[in-house]
């Protein structure tokens, strides 16, 4: 058995380590400057109590991107000199985000250990490669993104790190076969496992879906499907859900090699940016195709996001959570019981909120961040919870869960044609949304991201907003003169979430402007980026007249547009004549 020392080593903080809604992410190349990984985990164990580290197993693993495979082994050190007993690490290093989740929460050893927390190696939708993004983010116990009292605690410690512990005689681990290699340290055992990345959460989906019912849906003639993993992990998943398990044919899957630079492309599940997608399913005017799949479907790089279209047809991220918590009773058995409640990140649309009256379920609106849908589920009060960032997922583990989300929508439809004969028309995307539609009335929405805004800028643009509030008559005085058919804004307020399991309270979570007739504006900074500042803009106009709901969104929207350019001074504050992304 191979023995290892444990050494101390001398180090100088940083000041830019702290984490966003989703981690510490930052270009490869800052990463790969002097200690700066080391000093985060260190800051991390620092953090955590000496109970749950000394023997503890934690989990290391992420979406494959550049820099991934070196950060691993780095980590493997560190974690070896700080006691940890065991590290597990999906094959070749892979795991989605959600899969974390689910082998924190249920995975059990051979002695019958389970896992105390993760290093989750991802940027999420950001880009990937030598001079792209990477990231890394801890989750807890729970399966959830750390708290903000650890990420902050975390934060301090990385201002005055001093040293950081590492076994540097440990040699790499080979993370590409399955099996476990085992070391001796200064206190005793230390094992490196690596595992089938598949199957705890796998074995977990097939507890919470009607797989059969999937599989018949897809056996249908007259129903085809299409899923793209835009090279991000996701693409490992796909292949065992949707090939072996659904028997889709395997021309159904693109983009499903994971590559640490994502094929080049952006990994963002969105009209923009999942450009062969988007064309095959017949939305894209300058690659018409003659007939594109029933369904279509897309992850970002670590497999927590999803975008959801039928024929011709995008599903709006707020629809599709309210549409799920719609139809969940019936066509998801997880959910045959009944929902505990329901709740949306702020910025989302209030579709779901119209959902939860209806149904009479309790309903929550949190700041962005998955970690305040994890309290909520921890206390048995959501089933539910999505985000407009095309995050969707449920209280069968603590992240958002982009899989989950096509399974739950490939579930509907199976449900909805369950009767309907192979000679029959399909009940297809359109129709689901569209029956929803006429049952709750429509949230017309759309985001504007502005990216790598210069941070000061960005900032000025919000205190603008803030100071506007003030005054709400002349609020609406400046909206009169743009666009005279906008009404009056009713509330304007900085978002601020009262936790109602712990009483945390999180503050500046986003500027509102409520309008008389339901309408909304919303301007958030984005903690997701690595360089500059994203600025997100949202928009939204309720429509519950049945004449009106076919309306084209951008035209229904585009009163409130212009309204909020002008408002907010976009192009003054940040030279920008128009968004990077439109959703």
């Amino acid at each position: 058995m191979t023995t290892f020392k444990v050494v101390t080593q001398s180090t100088s903080p940083y000041t830019d380590q702290k984490p966003g809604t989703s981690g510490l992410r930052k270009k490869v190349t800052v990463f790969q400057q002097p200690n700066y990984l080391h000093n985060f985990v260190q800051a991390t164990f620092n953090a955590l109590s000496i109970e749950k580290v000394k023997g503890s197993t934690i989990v290391i693993s992420g979406d494959g991107r550049y820099f991934s495979k070196d950060a691993i082994q780095i980590i493997i050190k560190l974690s070896a000199a700080n006691g940890v007993r065991r590290v597990w690490i999906g094959q070749d290093g892979l795991l989605s985000t959600p899969a974390v989740s689910a082998v924190i929460r249920n995975r059990v050893g051979s002695d019958g250990e389970k896992a105390f927390g993760a290093f989750i190696l991802t940027a999420s939708h950001n880009p990937g490669g030598p001079h792209e993004d990477f990231g890394i983010k801890y989750n807890s116990e729970n399966g959830g993104p750390a708290l903000e009292g650890l990420t902050n605690k975390m934060y301090d410690l990385t201002k005055t790190i001093k040293e950081y512990l590492i076994a540097e005689d440990l040699p790499n681990v080979d993370i590409s076969s399955i099996g476990t290699t085992s070391f001796r340290g200064p206190e005793g055992a230390f094992e490196v496992e690596v595992f089938d990345a598949t199957e705890d959460y796998v074995n977990l989906l097939k507890t919470i879906f009607d797989f059969e019912a999937i599989k018949n849906l897809l056996a249908r003639p007259d129903f085809s499907f299409c899923y793209d993993a835009l090279h991000g992990v996701a693409g490992v998943y796909a292949k065992k859900i949707f090939i072996d398990e659904l028997s889709a044919d395997e021309s159904s899957l693109l983009n499903c090699v994971p590559k640490e630079d994502f094929g080049g492309g952006h990994p963002d599940p969105n009209l923009t940016y999942a450009k062969e997608l988007v064309a095959r399913m017949g939305l894209s005017k300058a690659a018409p195709v003659s007939e594109p799949p029933e369904f279509g479907a897309a992850a970002d790089g670590d497999a927590d996001r999803n975008m959801i279209l039928g024929k011709r047809f995008f599903v709006t991220p707020s629809d599709s959570v309210a549409i799920i918590a719609a139809n969940a009773i019936g066509s998801i058995p997880y959910f045959n019981s009944g929902l505990k409640g329901v709740a949306r990140s702020m910025p989302t649309s209030a579709a779901l909120d119209v959902v939860a009256k209806n149904l009479n379920l309790k309903f929550f609106e949190v700041p962005t961040g998955w970690k305040f849908f994890g309290n909520l589920m921890d206390a048995g009060l959501c089933s539910v919870c999505g985000e407009e960032s095309f995050g969707t997922g449920s209280d069968h583990i603590r992240e958002k869960d982009g899989i989950w989300a096509v399974l739950a929508w490939l579930s509907i439809l199976a449900h909805r044609n369950k009767n309907v004969s192979a000679d029959s028309k399909l009940v297809t995307v359109e129709d689901v949304v569209r029956q929803h539609w006429a049952t709750y009335g429509r949230h017309f929405y759309t985001r504007y991201d502005y990216e790598n805004v210069d941070a000061d800028a960005a900032k000025e643009l919000m205190a603008h907003l803030v100071k506007l509030q003030s005054s709400l008559p002349e609020v609406s005085k400046l909206i009169k003169q743009v666009r005279p058919d906008v009404a009056d804004v009713e509330k304007a307020d900085e978002f601020e979430y009262k936790d109602p399991v712990d009483g945390s309270i999180s503050s500046h979570q986003g500027i509102r402007y409520l309008f008389q007739d339901g309408s909304r504006l919303v301007f958030r900074l984005s903690g997701t980026g690595s360089e500059g500042a994203t600025i997100r803009l949202y928009i939204e106009q309720y429509q519950s007249d049945s004449t009106k709901i076919g309306t084209e969104a951008q035209d229904a929207l585009a009163p409130l547009v212009k309204v909020a350019l002008s408002l907010s001074k976009m192009q003054e504050f940040t030279g920008r004549s128009s968004p990077t992304v439109i959703t």
